[in-house]
């Protein structure tokens, strides 16, 4: 699948480790996605979302505000959007929850203390160090393989950033999808807005 992948594409891909990386979190989420889309070198995704208040800077802080800027954040993320959205269908909002719990008890009572790393041999406690390589959460996993499905419906045989971020509207779920809905993204317009950009004969 990856050969499909444009240039700016595959920069998007590695861009979103280096997001993760950046941020001190384990695993690489639909979040890190985002933000490397909006930092990439193409301008249709930053264009689109801009109308809305998304930009890089918007973006990261809120991740911090959601899961912090260290520790395994990402599954921890997608977790308590699940979990968010599950409680708000029974009429709990868990922001007021946190911020009553946080106001009582003081901010980040909520957060457990980070386990202490278990001890491996000399190769395993050196090999995530020097090759830095984090691995992408089954959610953003999902992300990439809905943007080869995306561009297969729109009868592309390459893979744009465009359709990263069609591939992510698609999931529908996680910490970048609850992070646009707070932005009040239209995503039914920014679909459309996408599929457009890429019918222009110089999407390919």
């Amino acid at each position: 699948m990856f050969e499909r992948f444009t240039k700016e594409a595959r920069a998007v891909v590695v861009g979103a480790q280096e997001q993760a990386r950046e941020l001190g979190h384990e695993t690489i989420g639909t979040e890190h996605t985002l933000l490397s889309l909006l930092a990439g070198e193409n301008d249709t995704v930053r264009v689109a979302l801009a109308g809305s208040g998304v930009d890089q800077a918007s973006v990261r802080a809120a991740i911090i505000r959601h899961v912090g800027d260290r520790g395994e954040a990402t599954a921890v993320a997608d977790r308590d959007a699940e979990d968010a959205a599950a409680l708000k269908a029974i009429g709990i909002d868990l922001e007021a929850v946190r911020a009553a719990i946080e106001e009582n008890f003081g901010a980040g009572a909520l957060r457990l203390p980070r386990p202490a790393p278990k001890k491996r041999g000399i190769f395993g406690r050196f090999s995530s160090v020097t090759t830095g390589h984090k691995p992408f959460s089954p959610r953003n996993k999902k992300v990439l393989e809905l943007s080869l499905r995306e561009a297969i419906r729109l009868k592309h045989n390459f893979i744009a950033p465009e359709h990263i971020m069609l591939g992510l509207l698609r999931e529908g779920q996680g910490l970048a999808m609850r992070i646009l809905t707070e932005f009040d993204v239209d995503f039914g317009e920014l679909r459309s807005t996408l599929t457009e950009a890429l019918k222009s004969p110089a999407a390919g």
